[in-house]
């Protein structure tokens, strides 16, 4: 079922780009190169609609397979509807030449993660691994650690997105950790969401690829980074003890920890969040003398050891 669920989410996708492809360039709605800006690193005009494909896909295949019609869906429906409305104005700025204002942004991220607090997928807890209890955090840390979490996935694969099939890649190997994770728990929903985000991000790195021929976009990279927290919290959280509270962490590591840095950097300068600049690792190795297949072989070896960890963590719970 789940190599079913893989190979027809990969075929959506895969059908979908190339006529969301063709509308992009009909309705001018691509990321046009700009000269002597080191972040912009393609140098002809790249359509911004490979999004839509993304979530078209991840829903059709995930309601089709697990029948589930709950408030929980629902909240995950909701928040990528927010996610991909306000990604998509923010790409629509982008091809104009101008920036979408911060706060709108901030807003929305966090509207969509109340959403899925609201809904019941909250982080509640973890087991004490000495007395083997499971301890319920109060009600507002609970509130404030999963809006949090959310946010802040979201965010971290959004900025992660600078470069040719760095950010979805980045998701795949993150989600494939997550489905091992969620199988290895008897969690199917959680397995069944992973599995599908790994068969639309592989399909999308299909043309995204150096040299890319479409992009996601702000709407599709803060799309697979919602997707990405709230499997983590429907899975490798549940029921996690101390120890395995890391499994998540480090399946998302290499965006985490980077953008972790540059956050750091930017408030440290007084600069927003949000202020897009080339501060990533991925602009720093290639500064460095990397071309970008080494840097994405560089990154993706990182990821993969990092998620390696995770689930050597998971083998010590069991």
């Amino acid at each position: 079922m789940y190599i079913l669920a893989f190979l027809v989410s990969f075929l959506i996708v895969y059908a979908l780009i190339p006529p969301l492809r063709k509308l992009a360039f009909q309705l001018d709605f691509v990321d046009k190169p700009q000269e002597n800006v080191e972040r912009k690193l393609h140098r002809k005009p790249i359509p911004l609609t490979a999004s839509y494909a993304l979530f078209i896909g991840f829903f059709s295949v995930y309601l089709l397979f697990t029948r589930e019609f709950t408030w929980e869906t629902g909240a995950l429906f909701g928040g990528g509807v927010l996610l991909l409305t306000i990604g998509t104005i923010d790409d629509w700025f982008k091809t104009k030449g101008k920036d979408f204002p911060a706060l709108p942004k901030f807003l929305v991220q966090v509207s969509a993660a109340i959403l899925v607090f609201a809904s019941g997928i909250t982080f509640n807890g973890f087991v004490n691994p000495l007395s083997g209890e499971y301890v319920t955090l109060p009600f507002i840390l609970q509130f404030l650690l999963t809006i949090l979490w959310i946010f802040g996935v979201t965010t971290v694969i959004n900025f992660s997105d600078g470069m040719d099939g760095l950010a979805g890649g980045l998701v795949a190997i993150s989600a494939v950790t997550l489905f091992i994770v969620a199988v290895a728990k008897g969690q199917p929903n959680s397995a069944m969401m992973a599995i599908v985000l790994v068969g639309i991000t592989v399909a999308y790195l299909r043309f995204n690829k150096p040299p890319a021929k479409i992009f996601m976009g702000d709407a599709g990279a803060s799309f697979l980074g919602f997707l990405l927290a709230v499997i983590a919290l429907d899975g490798a959280f549940k029921q996690a003890t101390v120890l395995s509270l890391f499994i998540p962490i480090l399946a998302l590591g290499v965006p985490i920890f980077d953008n972790l840095f540059v956050v750091v950097k930017r408030f440290v300068q007084g600069k927003s969040i949000y202020q897009a600049d080339a501060s990533q690792i991925h602009y720093r190795l290639l500064r460095a003398g990397l071309k970008p297949k080494q840097v994405l072989a560089f990154l993706f070896l990182a990821s993969a050891c990092l998620c390696l960890s995770s689930i050597i963590l998971l083998l010590i719970q069991i």
